[in-house]
């Protein structure tokens, strides 16, 4: 396998995985595409090189396996199918919001606060346990109740 090849899909699977990680549905899509892309590469250079399988045309160890390239479309599709089902989600947060930017849920804002209060060791008492976990939660907001 050649280095070239190596280093083109490290680097595709690199740019791709931190395109997805942003907020914005524009760079996912372009990470999914470069993902792709990387892994088409992969399926390919993986194999030996060969010629057309053609059955009797060429003895068999110059036959190439039919299977990689079967796989490589198999991907292509999917991934053309899964970028056009994120443009058209992309389009309609743009039509929507004005923007394509995904947003954080009520639920992970309310997780993260309650993380952020139980975080340091300062909250624990001489015995090691919580005292802020004995009190009871409100199941809405986060917040202690005063009952």
């Amino acid at each position: 396998m050649n280095l070239v090849y190596i280093v083109t899909i490290g680097v595709l699977f690199a740019a791709g995985v931190s395109l997805m990680l942003e907020r914005s549905l524009t760079r996912v899509i372009m990470g999914i595409i470069l993902v792709g892309n990387g892994g088409n590469l992969l399926i390919l250079v993986g194999g030996t090189s060969g010629s057309a399988p053609l059955v009797g045309w060429f003895p068999a160890e110059e036959m190439s396996d039919p299977l990689p390239q079967a796989m490589i479309l198999t991907a292509i599709v999917i991934t053309l199918g899964l970028t056009a089902f994120l443009l058209a989600l992309a389009y309609r947060s743009w039509q929507l919001l004005g923007h394509d930017d995904v947003q954080d849920d009520v639920e992970d804002r309310r997780i993260m606060k309650r993380a952020e209060r139980d975080e340091g060791p300062d909250d624990l008492n001489d015995t090691g346990t919580d005292e802020a976990q004995s009190e009871p939660m409100s199941e809405f907001e986060g917040e202690r109740s005063d009952t």
